[in-house]
């Protein structure tokens, strides 16, 4: 933490802001709230420079022109990349992976630099995948919901988040990639109301300690229909 309060970045939600991943900065919000943890969420939005003191930085979906956008911008404004050079924690989801990543290809066939905190590539694949997907992740299984057209190759500077039983992810058999406090995926949902275990694994490195459990009701049963339905093809 850089204060007495803990600042939640939502990078570019005005670019990034398609598949209401957003909602994760309010779940990390609410569950350090919960806890006695004054937190706030700071948006920056296009055209602003990119504050490299915050604690953690959210990046979401977007299509493809939007996404390029966003790159050129977090290049131009390396706040982002001063703050996960010091250790901040930094989550991003589907074009937010992209972007963390070294390079990806648009659906046009242009190649766009990435921001190089993970150690991926992503090109277009044949099909669109769509549908809910299940992540086998250290801790716990993972729900969420994809809806991109990428394939994500990772290097060795990376490794997945964990592997897909149910969906696409990455393309591989995996989903997402970590590399130290840098984590991403392909899940919606959004993923951190739907799987708080994640939410909390990042606060933990905001923290710098275990977060602990929560007194509250959890989203236990509605991880589990949403785990039934994708194992059984049923995601509408």
């Amino acid at each position: 933490m850089t204060g007495t309060a803990v600042r939640i970045g939502l990078v570019l939600p005005d670019v990034l802001g398609t598949y209401g991943d957003s909602g994760n900065a309010a779940v990390l919000r609410q569950r350090l709230r919960w806890r006695g943890i004054a937190a706030e969420v700071v948006d920056v939005h296009l055209g602003a420079p990119v504050p490299s003191g915050l604690d953690v930085y959210l990046l979401g979906g977007g299509e493809d022109e939007a996404q390029a956008l966003a790159a050129a911008h977090l290049r131009a404004h390396p706040g982002l990349q001063r703050a996960a050079a010091r250790g901040a924690v930094v989550f991003g989801v589907c074009a937010g992976l992209q972007v963390l990543g070294s390079s990806f290809v648009v659906s046009g066939g242009t190649r766009h630099a990435g921001l190089g905190l993970l150690d991926v590539s992503t090109s277009p694949g044949e099909r669109r995948a769509v549908g809910e997907v299940v992540v086998e992740w250290d801790r716990e299984p993972l729900t969420g919901f994809e809806n991109h057209l990428g394939v994500t190759t990772l290097g060795p500077g990376s490794r997945p988040l964990g592997r897909v039983v149910a969906g696409t992810g990455n393309g591989d058999g995996t989903d997402g990639a970590v590399t130290g406090h840098v984590l991403a995926t392909y899940l919606h949902g959004p993923v951190l109301a739907r799987n708080p275990a994640l939410a909390d694994l990042l606060l933990s490195w905001v923290l710098g300690t275990p977060t602990g459990e929560l007194p509250v009701p959890e989203v236990g049963e509605l991880r589990r229909e949403r785990l039934r339905a994708a194992r059984a093809g049923r995601w509408r």
